[in-house]
């Protein structure tokens, strides 16, 4: 066990790519900790991603690129503005109020904190806004695709936990409306306090919010598909993310008419490129996980955490600590297969529901997606807000203590994330 979790630690903190980390680690862990074959490897590999379920990912990451290039995401820029420009901070709010839209299609942060960025910054700059609070703001909206369906972390944590992937979907539902409605006060509690550049808002008309509402209409119905097609049973996530990239395909090419049939081969390439990346790292994770399980990690873990306490809610407050930490440091996905399948049991012999716990782990993940050094959407955000990821960090406590409120109430009240699935999934 020492060799596979110190030589992990020992290779991430080298700056060798986390696949590579979770690869070497496991391979020189198997070799000089067990008898078992090396052929034991290829076995895990390929049984980590052999998952009718885990084929949903490449189709979610298709229709989300697809969404971006096709006009989706511009329209649901107009919407949010019709709804929210009129407040003080409009195009903060609106930031928001896209990143959840996206999210509820796309299922990736980075995607999703790439396309707000590309509409919302250059105004943003025209208009004199705080560019550095901005780039947080977008960058936490864009996270929101780890907690809001149909989020790739979420199917993960599912599949992990061998839990219904529509129960999980459902219990993140408040959550990220929760999370939405903070970045909204925060912005909006910020730029009262600021200049006039925050109150040049178009003013609120129906003929303005109907308008923009028809013509998003064909996209706002892709999520309504996914996720009331999933928890009505209508069809699996797998077939859900199918139905979702054949209605995106369907919105972009022929409705909108702004995707041509040369445009795909490019688009195609790209998500085949970003799910290899997701399946590359659930595959080595796989084998990683099993060799700390055979080394008795987890037993150790548990026998630590239960000597020092037996409070439930002790217990939570050491989780979401160690998880915080963790996402500021490992990519999601990874965080998810090698924590997960340790910690779970263990919160299952303290009563926790693992919908609930699910919620928590993808929570405190997406809030690493803004905080340095990995804040992969931070960086994004940054990146195309041209500051540097410095600048950026100093407003990140906005963003970073709306969402720690969101995760205190997911942690202490489970009705936040049991709730809707109690009464949908009845």
């Amino acid at each position: 066990m020492i060799w596979a979790v110190g030589g992990f630690l020992l290779l991430l903190i080298s700056g060798i790519p986390i696949v590579l980390a979770l690869g070497i680690a496991a391979l020189v862990a198997i070799e000089l900790t067990t008898t078992a074959p090396i052929s034991i490897v290829a076995q895990r590999v390929y049984g980590g991603i052999s998952s009718f379920t885990l084929m949903a990912i490449p189709f979610f990451v298709a229709s989300g690129l697809l969404m971006e290039a096709g006009g989706i995401a511009r329209r649901f820029v107009a919407l949010a503005g019709a709804l929210v420009g009129w407040i003080t901070g409009s195009l903060y709010m609106v930031s928001v109020v896209t990143g959840t839209g996206l999210a509820a299609i796309s299922g990736s942060g980075s995607a999703d904190t790439a396309a707000i960025s590309a509409v919302m910054v250059p105004e943003m700059k025209k208009r004199r806004y705080d560019i550095d609070l901005a780039a947080a703001i977008i960058a936490a909206s864009g996270s929101l695709a780890s907690i809001i369906p149909p989020s790739i972390v979420m199917i993960v944590i599912a599949v992990t936990a061998n839990q219904s992937i529509g129960a999980m979907f459902l219990g993140g539902i408040v959550p990220g409306l929760i999370v939405m409605a903070g970045l909204m006060l925060g912005a909006w509690l910020f730029a009262r306090r600021g200049g006039p550049a925050y109150r040049d808002g178009e003013a609120f008309t129906f003929q303005r919010l109907g308008r923009t509402f028809l013509d998003a209409a064909p996209g706002l119905l892709v999520p309504v598909v996914i996720i009331g097609g999933i928890v009505g049973g209508v069809f699996t996530a797998t077939e859900a993310a199918c139905v979702a990239l054949f209605s995106t395909l369907i919105v972009t090419m022929f409705i909108y008419r702004e995707l041509k049939p040369r445009d795909l081969p490019r688009i195609l390439l790209k998500a085949i490129s970003l799910s290899a990346t997701v399946l590359i790292i659930i595959s080595t994770a796989s084998v990683f996980t099993w060799i700390i399980a055979t080394q008795g990690f987890p037993a150790m873990l548990s026998a630590w955490l239960t000597g020092i306490t037996e409070n439930p809610i002790a217990f939570l407050l050491i989780v979401n600590l160690l998880l915080l930490v963790v996402g500021m440091f490992m990519e999601s996905i990874s965080a998810v297969l090698i924590l997960l399948p340790v910690l779970l049991p263990i919160a299952r012999s303290y009563g926790i529901d693992p919908v609930q716990f699910g919620i928590i782990t993808a929570l405190n993940l997406s809030i690493g997606l803004i905080t340095p050094p990995y804040g992969i959407c931070l960086y994004v955000a940054s990146s195309v807000a041209g500051r540097r990821i410095e600048q950026v960090s100093r407003r990140i406590w906005l963003p970073f203590l709306c969402m720690l409120v969101a995760l205190v109430l997911v942690t202490f009240v489970p009705a936040v994330s049991l709730w809707l699935p109690s009464v949908m999934m009845k």
